[in-house]
């Protein structure tokens, strides 16, 4: 890859890695928050979930913007609203104010880094051979920043209280100026042509196979963002637990990100796909066959961390594989308003089953059966060569597999 190619990717990364990071130590708040205004568990998993919902719906407006203008002034204003909606959440003890807040910061901080806006960036500056790995490098960026946020965040919370945690994140926010500056495009940079419109592409179902399987991952990684804390409290272990389960799972992250993005360079990637969906559905069932010990818990970060980000690059190259990239940014906002689709059920259903039955079983069982109809969907229709599997994604003249 050439200096601009890395340029993008790596701050795309560090993008992901501020973003992904706060959401993921986000639930280390949802109890003192809960205890300073009153909300109760279900209406603070209610705003959480809507504003993944909200972020989803701006997805598509986002990457439009990004695939038409570049990304650098979507990346700048998210970066300012984000941090003025994080410090109000923690200044105001209002309940009305808290709940509206954390709506609103969900969508500014989709607006610093998101699938749909960056994906299409990276597309457009890494070479075609190389994109599979630029996206999982990228994703990696979203594992670091869980791996190193989610232990500080608890320290801070520990050491200085959880207000000045949060306000703390708030300013962090501020980084993702600077990063945004790769994204700025030169005058004239001429833009790939489509292969054909978007509305043609929403009306095939190859898509939305695809579509609805990442639908299914928001559903499992917001669940796990907002309420692992309180499944480990719940079942009975220490708080303290909960930030190291975080940088376990991140660091899992990193290596799972890289792993796959690697695979779908020599094997199918539907395949690849729906082991991906496979894998979290067995680490699942081992959590509830186990008995609820550190050690379990430990282990079930090390297998949620693999296959967090792990759907990422696969998902993507099946969609710039069969649609090209000249909308890669405005059909990845799609995919992405499905996956947040997903990740509202999973937070306000978390949330809810957890309330009414003081327990997570319900919840891991429909995170079950919703893996395995992932799996279902994603999975190749043929059988392809394995040669064929190494062709960049961007060729969307391929129209087998998914």
């Amino acid at each position: 890859m050439n200096a601009r190619a890395w340029g993008v990717t790596l701050a795309a990364a560090m993008l992901m890695a501020l973003i992904s990071g706060g959401r993921s130590s986000f639930g280390l708040f949802v109890s003192p928050l809960n205890s300073a205004t009153g909300l109760g568990l279900a209406a603070l998993s209610l705003s959480l979930a809507l504003g993944q919902l909200a972020i989803g719906f701006a997805q598509p407006v986002m990457g439009a913007l990004a695939d038409r203008a570049g990304a650098a002034r979507v990346i700048v204003i998210g970066a300012a609203s984000l941090a003025l909606m994080t410090a109000l959440t923690a200044w105001s003890q209002l309940p009305i104010v808290v709940f509206l807040a954390l709506i609103a910061g969900a969508v500014a901080g989709s607006a610093v880094a998101s699938n749909g806006l960056l994906i299409g960036e990276i597309a457009r500056a890494v070479p075609p051979a190389r994109i599979g790995f630029a996206v999982g490098l990228f994703g990696a960026g979203a594992s670091c920043g869980q791996l190193l946020l989610g232990p500080a965040t608890e320290w801070v919370i520990a050491q200085h209280g959880w207000v000045r945690a949060l306000l703390a994140t708030a300013a962090l926010s501020a980084l993702a100026w600077p990063l945004s500056m790769p994204f700025r495009r030169s005058v004239g940079m001429p833009a790939p042509r489509p292969s054909k419109p978007v509305r043609d592409v929403l009306g095939e179902w190859r898509f939305w196979r695809i579509a609805l399987s990442f639908g299914v991952c928001g559903f499992h990684v917001a669940f796990l963002a907002v309420h692992m804390p309180g499944v480990i409290e719940r079942c009975g272990l220490p708080a303290s637990l909960a930030g190291a389960w975080i940088g376990i799972a991140g660091a899992a992250n990193v290596a799972g990100s890289l792993v796959v993005s690697l695979a779908t360079r020599r094997h199918d990637v539907g395949a690849v796909l729906a082991g991906v969906y496979l894998l979290r559905a067995a680490g699942i069932a081992a959590l509830l066959l186990l008995p609820t010990t550190p050690p379990t818990l430990i282990a079930f970060a090390v297998a949620m961390g693999a296959t967090h980000m792990g759907t990422l690059p696969p998902t993507s190259q099946l969609v710039a594989r069969h649609h090209g990239l000249a909308r890669l940014g405005t059909l990845m906002g799609v995919v992405m308003l499905v996956h947040q689709v997903g990740s509202f059920g999973g937070i306000w259903f978390g949330g809810w089953a957890a309330q009414t039955t003081g327990a997570d079983h319900l919840l891991w069982r429909v995170d079950i059966a919703l893996a395995l109809c992932a799996a279902a969907l994603v999975w190749p229709r043929r059988v392809r060569h394995p040669a064929n599997a190494a062709v960049p994604a961007v060729r969307s003249a391929l129209d087998s597999g998914v």
